[in-house]
């Protein structure tokens, strides 16, 4: 039984608020401890509260500098994504913050900034990569990410999530030392990497091209026991000159397998191609259920 529009939408907060606890983990338990800056405007926190504690006597929460740069960057995303992308980030966004006071303050990787980093960047990685896969941002610089992936269409949001951050560590090195500024590189680059890979992960499918002189028996036993779309294409085999039928259907990669024996089972003597695909949107296949 398919899942009704609210448990969808239950499942969906439940992934951010999952997504952010990762975030809050990884920069309570690993990064502040170490004054390791990977960017964001928690890193932008993490600078100032550092200023002001050691040459003001004075320290401002990281939360209160988080809220008070993303105020301006929600207004405009308000104005380019809408309501309903902003409602999911706001939450996510108050959900980060909250983790961030909840989540316990401690050191769990001593001086080694090496383990910091890909620890580090694989909690932010997947943390972010769900959070991006809801269609919501946690705010900071993964927001603008979001915001510039409409002007550099060329760049996926991650790719340009490693620039931002970018400009943020180096301020951080600047702060806090190169060495700890290097390492930062390193963590930054794991976080766009697992992000990214999750985000392909979630969308990826295969697609397969069937040859054959049984075409009706094979798309009639694929939709009836996959449960997939079948597309009849026309074609004209180039050596024999006869008009061939070709056969189109995007699959999840789990039924590869199982597309190959039904095809197999009908025509011993088919001609099958399966090969990528990035991304699969339409009715009948539903991203992060068929495409695991």
């Amino acid at each position: 039984m398919r899942r009704t529009a609210g448990n969808n939408e239950f499942a969906s907060y439940l992934l951010v608020t999952a997504g952010t606890f990762l975030m809050a983990a990884g920069t309570n338990m690993i990064y502040e401890p170490l004054s390791m800056v990977t960017g964001g405007f928690s890193g932008i926190g993490i600078i100032i509260k550092k200023i002001m504690e050691n040459h003001l006597n004075f320290s401002v929460p990281v939360g209160l500098t988080n809220i008070l740069l993303n105020i301006p960057l929600f207004i405009i995303a308000m104005k380019l994504k809408g309501g309903r992308f902003i409602k999911k980030t706001l939450y996510a966004a108050a959900c980060f913050s909250a983790a961030l006071l909840i989540v316990p303050s401690f050191k769990i990787v001593y001086e080694d900034y090496l383990m910091a980093a890909v620890l580090g960047g694989t909690l932010h990685g997947v943390g972010i990569g769900i959070v991006f896969s809801q269609n919501a941002s946690t705010g900071g610089s993964d927001l603008l990410s979001t915001l510039l992936s409409k002007w550099f269409a060329g760049f996926s949001i991650s790719e340009i999530l490693i620039a931002v951050d970018g400009v943020i560590v180096l301020a951080g090195m600047g702060t806090f030392g190169i060495r700890t500024g290097l390492y930062a590189v390193v963590a930054v680059f794991i976080t766009g990497r697992i992000s990214d890979a999750l985000l392909d992960g979630l969308k990826f499918a295969k697609i397969a091209y069937i040859i054959s002189d049984a075409p009706h028996d094979i798309a009639e036993s694929i939709m009836k026991q996959l449960e997939r779309g079948v597309t009849g294409l026309q074609g004209k085999g180039m050596y024999s000159g006869k008009d061939k039928n070709i056969l189109m259907c995007a699959v999840s990669k789990k039924e590869v397998v199982r597309l190959i024996q039904i095809v197999k089972a009908a025509d011993e003597r088919a001609f099958v191609i399966v090969s990528d695909a990035k991304e699969v949107l339409g009715e009948g296949f539903m991203l992060g259920t068929d495409a695991d």
